[in-house]
């Protein structure tokens, strides 16, 4: 679910106006809130709240952090592929002929993974990228094995290099909240929303003033998983160096 942020914030915000409604009205109906134990209450209700506060803006924080981990490994992986296009002139002309077209393709498909949301299109998507890469690694290899020289070996280098890339930018990309969290927090807010609902005087018509702090609640959560989801999320990690990259590569191609 915390793939679907708009889920997020439907589910959220109709859990904790139950919530709220059921410390007004059930748990009321069963104990009294004595004006003597009012001060006491209200201390409760203050940490519970803070607690919750804290929970959220830590996880935020986490969501923003992964964020921007996402974010560097794209620059990162757009740099390792831009070097390693320049590297192989070092090679023999043929392996560098075949390696500039494998470096395109697989840019093409480095792109389209970041783009692309469809479960089906992105299976296919990994397995093109994975035969590119083992293309590449290939070609780099049989080309630094019949070569062995410090030029070579440095072309090389770069294609290692270039493989890494992507796969520490999958590891960002697996890098989520843990779900044990997001239990956290909905229980914490489950149980917020219970003292409010408990601890108000009415719970009539002014019960839409009160369902602000399941909205205000539910906002947040749906910032959260959408910052932190990389492909579910409307924020999104672009392709900005990769497609410049791509631009750059095929004006020099068209050259004459």
């Amino acid at each position: 679910m915390r793939d679907y942020p708009l889920l997020v914030l439907a589910v959220s915000f109709v859990l904790l106006s139950l919530s709220l409604w059921s410390g007004a009205t059930i748990f009321k109906r069963r104990a009294k809130l004595d004006e003597t134990l009012r001060a006491d209450f209200g201390l409760v209700l203050s940490a519970i709240l803070t607690l919750l506060g804290l929970i959220i803006g830590f996880s935020f924080s986490m969501s923003i952090s992964r964020y921007d981990q996402r974010k560097n490994y794209e620059e990162a992986e757009a740099n390792a592929i831009g070097t390693e296009y320049l590297r192989v002139d070092l090679l023999p002309a043929a392996d560098a002929a075949r390696l500039r077209t494998l470096l395109e393709n697989y840019l093409d498909q480095r792109i389209l993974s970041y783009v692309t949301r469809d479960k089906r299109q992105l299976s296919q998507i990994d397995a093109q990228t994975a035969r590119l890469q083992t293309d590449l690694w290939s070609t780099a290899r049989a080309s630094g094995a019949a070569q062995p020289n410090p030029l070579v070996a440095l072309a090389v280098a770069g294609m290692n290099d270039v493989l890494n890339a992507q796969g520490y930018t999958q590891a960002a990309w697996r890098n989520r909240i843990p779900v044990s969290a997001w239990v956290l927090m909905a229980a914490i807010a489950v149980c917020g929303n219970i003292l409010v609902g408990f601890g108000a005087r009415h719970f009539g018509y002014e019960a839409a003033f009160l369902l602000i702090l399941p909205l205000a609640l539910s906002i947040s959560f749906f910032l959260i998983a959408d910052i932190e989801s990389p492909r579910g999320g409307l924020i999104r990690v672009n392709p900005e160096n990769l497609i410049s990259l791509a631009d750059s590569l095929r004006a020099q191609t068209a050259k004459p």
